[in-house]
């Protein structure tokens, strides 16, 4: 469905004529460029909607079917760009991912919109404020919306690590409880926030560099200036990628050691358990000549022989900090 659409010229909205096919026309007469929302279009919507611009039909296939993995693409007189936008659910400590694509032309920019993420609405709302910024055409609203989807990786980068700091607490606070789920699941949406964040760094240098042939030179700064706070957010989203990995071998590490330590204290036991063991066996053995039987002292001697012995090796244990 459409979201919002409208004319501007020297960076002031119009929305007058209310028709879109004419809106583009006087965008090309009279100069200026049309920016179009769409939000999750089937293929009839798209092509209604988008007939009047004749896009390619690669890109407009990858706009209607989505799932596709940032990039920046050209082609006859159109440039194509997509961004994974990111949502954060904290109930759930779940990263979703959603998609936009960026169709702009020299009088035109259509952005088609899928899946969750932080709406557009205000990035619209800032531009109009900024009339003088606006003037720079279509690109300078990709560049906001680009800026505006980095803004929401650096912020979910830090919830993010705001959760691999508590299972790592949680690992190292000496309880005996394997965190090793909560930790793979917490790599899982890290590796998907990475799905997101590291591919879009090859697009938006080419967008940063002075060569770029359709951004108005005085752009190129504000995209450098993206570039950088894109980078930042790929080296935290990595950073907390290898935490994980490295918290995960610990708990595996704490949780063996944990192991070996009841191990030890099961051994101690039953060491402990076999001199008393051996000699009940012995003297089971219901032989008629046996020594002590017929002794009066017999038993006391034996039975404290087995506490003496029983008590030597539970001290030999303890100083061992086998029990």
């Amino acid at each position: 469905m459409i979201v919002d659409y409208a004319l501007y010229q020297n960076g002031v909205r119009f929305t007058e004529p209310s028709n879109l096919k004419e809106l583009i026309g006087r965008a090309k007469t009279d100069g200026g460029f049309v920016w179009l929302g769409l939000s999750e279009p089937t293929q009839d919507e798209f092509d209604k909607v988008v007939g009047d611009f004749r896009f390619h039909l690669l890109a407009i296939e990858d706009a209607v079917n989505a799932k596709q993995r940032p990039k920046f693409e050209e082609y006859p007189g159109l440039q194509f760009c997509v961004l994974r936008t990111v949502f954060y659910d904290e109930l759930k400590s779940e990263v979703s991912t959603g998609e936009i694509f960026c169709f702009i032309g020299d009088h035109f920019i259509v952005v088609v919109r899928h899946g969750d993420g932080s709406a557009l609405s205000n990035t619209r709302q800032s531009l109009e404020s900024n009339p003088e910024h606006l003037a720079k055409g279509p690109y300078a609203v990709l560049h906001a919306i680009i800026d505006h989807v980095i803004d929401c990786y650096i912020n979910i980068a830090g919830e993010l690590e705001q959760d691999v700091m508590q299972v790592e607490n949680k690992v190292f606070s000496g309880k005996r409880q394997t965190q090793s789920q909560d930790i793979y699941f917490l790599k899982r949406e890290v590796i998907e926030f990475r799905y997101a964040i590291d591919p879009l760094l090859s697009p938006l240098q080419k967008l940063a560099s002075e060569s770029a042939p359709h951004v108005n030179p005085t752009l190129t700064p504000f995209f450098r200036d993206t570039l950088d706070n894109l980078t930042r957010a790929s080296d935290a989203a990595a950073g907390l990628d290898s935490l994980l990995t490295s918290v995960l071998q610990a708990d595996l590490a704490h949780i063996q050691l944990q192991q070996n330590s009841d191990m030890r204290k099961i051994t101690s036991y039953v060491a402990l358990a076999s001199v008393p063991t051996m000699v009940a066996g012995i003297y089971g053995m219901n032989f008629e000549y046996m020594p002590e039987l017929g002794w009066k002292f017999g038993y006391p001697l034996v039975v404290g022989l087995l506490v003496i012995l029983t008590g030597v090796l539970y001290r030999k244990f303890k100083k061992a900090n086998w029990l």
